[in-house]
């Protein structure tokens, strides 16, 4: 087995890429191949719409997990945004507020200097 490298390294086992067999290395054939047949031509027809019946269930099952997936990553994205708004509100406010705050200073100032003279 070749060593992983790269951001893969570190990924879930559940979300690295798929491995590809060496030249010569054995696949392992689907579960519903596992029965002694080697080909689908060997599947008597019953057989076969319950084959097809298992593939499309599991790739059924792997999109409704992406769904479910993107969803959840949609949420926290959307929540996150409301929290950066909120961060910017707050930095808006406090920025007029020492505005504010300098304007007064400067007109004392001013108005001190004023009288000093």
């Amino acid at each position: 087995m070749a060593e992983i490298s790269g951001p893969e390294k570190y990924a879930p086992p559940d979300q690295r890429a798929a491995e590809t067999a060496k030249m010569g290395e054995r696949v392992t054939p689907l579960p519903w191949l596992r029965g002694g047949l080697d080909t689908i031509n060997d599947f008597p027809a019953e057989k076969l719409s319950e084959i097809i019946q298992r593939a499309s269930s599991a790739s059924t099952n792997e999109i409704d997990l992406v769904i479910r997936t993107l969803d959840s990553v949609r949420d926290k994205i959307r929540q996150e945004g409301e929290r950066v708004s909120g961060e910017i509100a707050s930095y808006v406010s406090l920025s007029r507020s020492a505005t504010m705050s300098m304007k007064v200073i400067t007109d004392s100032l001013k108005q001190w200097q004023e009288t000093s003279k």
